[in-house]
């Protein structure tokens, strides 16, 4: 855990008196708005704001690369449904966050990155790190500025923490002069204002359209999550008797054991659907951009802002508000044409057969003791020695879409991975950032060994801040997802290799883990134990099989 801060010398009531430099104005601006964390990578544009959340109580937590403390800020974030701050410094700092800022923007994150700056009064001059950064970020972001003047500071960290937290969540940019940020003022942050859900235009309709369905379904993914919609998800589909397909942040919001919760017979439930309910996900490559759906299926998208996606298949009802409250509209205004579960569970039925033979279907490879390993005979053991309300991070490619169809996810924000801007490196700062906003839950990062070269050193992170998150690596020594297509394509592979039973554990052990390599099925278990059980962040290194081609089914592009 990152070393709690000094006490400050004065009270706060005298601490708020006067004129204080610009890291204060943020810091307490931080502090308004809720912040207790800090992600960040030291650098000297950023040294007042520390100074300033030493003395407001804030942790700073330190790591080893810029997107390393963006996806912290991510994962804290996407654990805890509050805003995740992070503070990057000027030039390079801020675009080594970039491709975190951007698959942010795709999983609606309600990040925020504070920026450091080269000085306002020698702008112009070509000092240190000097770059504007704005536009290269606000195509990314709801919104980003630049602060110019000191007094300004706490309105413009407040903008930035509550235009992105505002439903549709997404990430925000402010940055700060040296100049600016180290100069004094004496200024207040605004107060946070509440705004009201609104329920969609048109939800009547679509609870006509729903209640005289036969074989309703409901898709719903991350923006639902978002907008804490997931009980009224729940008495929605409980209350009409409709089928639950969830992908994203979503996974979790109806628990994977609840009898209308499906995730194997996705391809026929969401084919064969008279009425499909579209909620908070996009109709992108995850859904054939649309075509995963019949042709007869009436879609109705619901979401709180409208598509960005243009050239993707229309939905018949497009409605745009409140999700959780226009989910309860729905149910109220099927209710009063009285409409019921009965009608549905043929369908149900249906369903639920295919779901178990798909299942079962796959109880050979779970069941599989070659060596290497199979990547479901790895998930075998994994979900035997998590809890139910643990946190799993997927960062890879094959071997974490395995655990997309076979981690069971009960409890909202169970889930995480980078999302459909899909850049490898997440898992480790999620972890993060997951681990300090539930320290008390265990955090399982899934991670490829190719992943694993994108961001493997924030282990040293988790070590100097004692966070005992476990990761579990299926180590094929392979770019799979490149090698097997490309094979397919032209019969040889490119830039698709890499080291062979390669010691990955023994890094982590190195920087101060606990490390275990299996090489045997009945390796695996005991090793998984022996990790959780350490006390420290530890990888459990699992060589398997580089010939195991992952049955893909959506197009990508």
């Amino acid at each position: 855990m990152a070393k709690a801060p000094e006490q400050a010398t004065e009270a706060p009531a005298e601490r708020g008196k006067g004129a204080v430099h610009g890291g204060h104005l943020v810091a307490r601006t931080l502090s308004s708005r809720g912040v207790t964390k800090l992600f960040t990578l030291s650098g000297g544009h950023l040294f007042s704001i520390f100074d300033g959340c030493k003395d407001e109580g804030i942790d700073v937590v330190d790591t080893r690369h810029e997107q390393g403390a963006t996806w912290a800020a991510e994962g804290w974030a996407k654990a805890t449904r509050s805003a995740g701050v992070c503070a990057l410094t000027a030039g390079p700092g801020v675009t080594n966050g970039m491709s975190a800022i951007a698959g942010a923007q795709q999983n609606a994150s309600p990040l925020v990155v504070l920026g450091g700056r080269a000085p306002e009064m020698r702008w112009g001059s070509g000092s240190l790190q000097e770059i504007d950064h704005v536009p290269f970020v606000r195509p990314l972001t709801k919104s980003a500025q630049t602060v110019k003047d000191t007094a300004a500071i706490p309105e413009a960290t407040a903008h930035a923490l509550d235009t992105a937290r505002a439903l549709p969540t997404g990430p925000t940019f402010v940055d700060y002069p040296l100049d600016v940020v180290f100069q004094e003022a004496e200024a207040e942050p605004p107060p946070l204002e509440h705004v009201a859900e609104v329920v969609a235009d048109g939800a009547d309709e679509a609870a006509a359209v729903l209640a005289a369905a036969e074989r309703p379904v409901i898709m719903a993914g991350t923006n639902l999550y978002w907008a804490h919609g997931e009980r009224e998800l729940r008495e929605l589909a409980e209350a009409l008797g409709i089928a639950v397909f969830l992908n994203g942040m979503g996974r979790g919001c109806l628990p994977a054991d609840h009898e209308l919760a499906f995730s194997r017979a996705r391809g026929k439930g969401l084919k064969e659907a008279d009425v499909a309910l579209v909620v908070g996900v996009p109709l992108d490559f995850r859904l054939g951009f649309g075509g995963s759906f019949g042709e007869e299926t009436r879609l109705i998208q619901l979401d709180s802002a409208p598509s960005r996606l243009e050239a993707t298949r229309r939905p018949e009802l497009a409605l745009v508000g409140g999700v959780a409250a226009t989910l309860r509209a729905i149910r109220g205004a099927a209710a009063a044409e009285g409409a019921g579960a009965e009608r549905t569970t043929a369908w149900l039925g249906d369903l639920r057969a295919t779901e178990n033979e798909k299942r079962a279907a796959e109880k050979g490879d779970f069941d599989d003791e070659r060596a290497p390993l199979h990547p479901l005979r790895v998930y075998r053991d994994v979900r035997e020695v998590l809890d139910r309300d643990a946190i799993v991070i997927g960062d890879g490619g094959d071997f974490v879409s395995y655990a997309g169809r076979v981690i069971e996810t009960f409890e909202p924000g169970c889930w995480m991975d980078p999302g459909p801007y899909g850049c490898l490196g997440a898992g480790p700062g999620q972890a993060i950032g997951a681990k300090l906003a539930h320290p008390e839950r265990q955090v399982c990062v899934l991670l490829g060994d190719g992943a694993f070269g994108f961001s493997g050193l924030e282990f040293d992170s988790m070590v100097r801040h004692g966070l005992p998150v476990v990761g579990v690596m299926g180590n094929n020594g392979i770019w799979a997802l490149e090698k097997h297509p490309m094979e397919f394509l032209y019969g040889y592979s490119i830039a698709a290799e890499l080291r062979q039973e390669a010691r990955y554990d023994q890094v982590v052990e190195a920087l101060g883990g606990h490390g275990e390599l299996v090489r045997e099925p009945a390796e695996l278990r005991p090793a998984l134990e022996r990790a959780f059980e350490s006390g420290k962040p530890a990888l459990v290194n699992v060589l398997t099989d580089p010939s195991v081609v992952y049955p893909r089914k959506a197009v990508l592009a």
